[in-house]
């Protein structure tokens, strides 16, 4: 499990500055799909991006995954803990309403 301690997330672009504003992941079982970058973040020292496909869009959901930079090129991380996933959830609601009382 990685810590991220519910702190301010701190807002990122390097997957846009490397791809653009989309980027394209293949499943395991060779399907690709595009996604639309939105919003990249370091929470508790660790990057995450979201990424929303056009069938996400309809349902206004989104995928999160962890960033890891230890190659020279990023890969993305299914973030497999439940806690880790709910802290990061929270922190890209808190990102979307910009400390203003959410819904």
């Amino acid at each position: 499990m990685t810590d991220v301690s519910h702190n301010n997330p701190e807002r990122l672009s390097r997957l846009k500055e490397l791809f653009g504003t989309e980027v394209e992941l293949v499943s395991e079982d060779g399907t690709a799909e595009f996604f639309r970058i939105k919003a990249e973040f370091k929470l508790g020292g660790v990057q995450y991006v979201a990424l929303q496909s056009e069938a996400m869009r309809a349902e206004d959901e989104v995928e999160l995954f962890r960033i890891n930079l230890d190659s020279d090129e990023p890969h993305l991380e299914t973030i497999e803990d439940d806690e880790e996933w709910e802290s990061v959830s929270e922190a890209y609601d808190d990102l979307l309403f910009d400390g203003e009382e959410r819904p």
